[in-house]
């Protein structure tokens, strides 16, 4: 079968692009490099929805931060995914850090971003009590918000698949061939797919993809940020907080999540290798440092994990959406560092309008299906709904992760819905996400996943690939 479209890379705006062509009669497929979708920057990343006031005003960051802060809620209602309008502060100490705050204020105006203040330090700290005295000035921005970035990613897949779109996990893009008629031909995980249009949403290999077709018109360089993550204890903090950003981007920042943990970071390191996501001390000694300025009670004492993500920067400066210049059926979603989480239901919007004017024929189904359910969370009922919750399905009244009271149930359900690794369920449950990092129920969650896959426990991995957790039975491993 020839699709209509293929979709290249299972991030949150590759996902996104798919759940939006979903909503019109099209053969579509999404093709994703390993075993799930939001295993690259948007299963790490700050999880902020960017109220706007950070991009250059006329750039597409700029207008499709705005435009995706807008979208935000109604996608998060319809796909049932958590989102906290809670707000955003850029903080500062002085008379420099208040003349780029002004700065900040005016380009938000030019951005079309409602309701922005610039306050003073005593209203700063009564917005939040957490900041520090030595704070004189903030910008204070109501639309700003956080979310779950991973969560949104495998809700806009699932509610993609509901709709037609077929998702192959596994299946790197090698090779782009364009055909004489407009169309193309990739070669994925040793299979060929023919379609006549492609998305480029590659992530971190989006300029691979491109020169795949003779396009060398951007390049993509990795960022990594370094993140410490606390337990719901280490402090209270209710709004984005932020220091006022430097050429490297937004700054270190400390912030809830939509879970009750509090964060801080991410540093901001340039490097060219696209999988180094090591944590360093000097990155920790970073951001404990940059951390306590903006939030002095911070207790680094209750941190339970660090991790690192990767942006993808462009060499252009700005988002590259645009028709690939060689092959125009092919249309770029690359380069998409921050704001790219809050641009994505909107980017997605403009890679349909580019497909449309390219050609594609796209008539809208009469029974799209906007709605996804999330699992239902046993730690979120009732008494009485989680009594008839186990009345229903006695799997419920099994607690596998203690720390976050996450059932036998809804581990089932994750892997009903396409987790295949320790990781796929933690992202789809928060199994393994709570103060012991999976100590005491990853055995439990394997045990699950080798009963409900009918694979052996030796085939279980924490993430796909070669990360297989075990390697057969201690009396059968030979000593060395």
């Amino acid at each position: 079968m020839r699709y209509d479209v293929a979709i290249v890379g299972g991030g949150v705006v590759g996902c996104a692009v798919a759940r939006e062509l979903s909503r019109y009669e099209l053969r579509a497929v999404l093709l994703e490099a390993t075993e799930d979708v939001a295993m690259g920057s948007s299963k790490a990343n700050s999880a902020i929805v960017h109220a706007g006031y950070d991009c250059k005003p006329g750039s597409l960051m700029a207008r499709l931060n705005v435009r995706g802060n807008a979208l935000f809620t109604r996608w998060c209602e319809e796909l049932e995914v958590p989102l906290s309008r809670c707000g955003s502060l850029v903080i500062g100490f002085d008379e420099a850090d208040r003349a780029q705050i002004e700065e900040l204020y005016a380009q938000g105006v030019k951005n079309g971003v409602p309701d922005m203040q610039i306050v003073d330090g005593n209203r700063a700290r009564e917005l939040e009590p957490s900041l520090s005295d030595q704070v004189t000035c903030a910008l204070y921005a109501p639309t700003g918000g956080i979310t779950c970035p991973y969560e949104l990613t495998i809700a806009c897949s699932e509610n993609a698949r509901r709709n037609g779109v077929e998702l192959r996990t596994n299946a790197p893009v090698t090779a782009v061939e364009a055909l004489a008629d407009g169309g193309f031909a990739l070669t994925c995980g040793g299979e060929r797919v023919e379609a006549n249009y492609v998305v480029n949403a590659a992530g971190l290999f989006s300029d691979d993809i491109a020169r795949m077709v003779g396009d060398d018109s951007f390049n993509v360089a990795p960022r990594r940020g370094e993140y410490l993550l606390m337990d719901r204890n280490a402090c209270h903090t209710h709004k984005v907080i932020f220091q006022t950003p430097s050429k490297m981007g937004k700054g270190v920042l400390v912030s809830p999540t939509v879970d009750g943990n509090i964060f801080a970071g991410p540093t901001a390191i340039d490097q060219t290798d696209r999988y180094d996501t090591e944590v360093t001390q000097a990155g920790i000694d970073t951001l404990r440092k940059l951390a306590v300025r903006s939030v002095p009670t911070l207790n680094f004492r209750a941190v339970i994990t660090s991790f690192a993500g990767l942006r993808a920067v462009p060499s252009t400066g700005d988002f590259v959406i645009r028709p690939c210049e060689t092959a125009p059926h092919m249309v770029h979603a690359g380069g998409i560092c921050s704001p790219g989480l809050s641009s994505a239901p909107a980017i997605a919007e403009e890679i349909v309008g580019l497909l449309r004017g390219q050609g594609m024929d796209l008539r809208e189904k009469a029974d799209f299906e906007p709605h996804r359910s999330h699992i239902p969370a046993f730690r979120k009922m009732t008494r009485e709904q989680q009594a008839e919750a186990i009345a229903q399905n006695p799997l419920y009244g099994r607690v596998i992760c203690r720390c976050e009271t996450i059932t036998e149930a809804e581990i089932v359900e994750a892997i009903r819905r396409g987790a295949r690794s320790v990781d796929g369920v933690k992202r789809r449950t928060r199994a393994g996400m709570g103060r012991c990092q999976g100590g005491f129920c990853s055995p439990r969650v394997m045990d699950i996943l080798s009963r409900e896959l009918q694979l052996p426990m030796e085939e279980i991995t924490k993430f796909g690939g070669h990360s297989n957790l075990v390697v057969g039975k201690l009396k059968e491993v030979k000593r060395v």
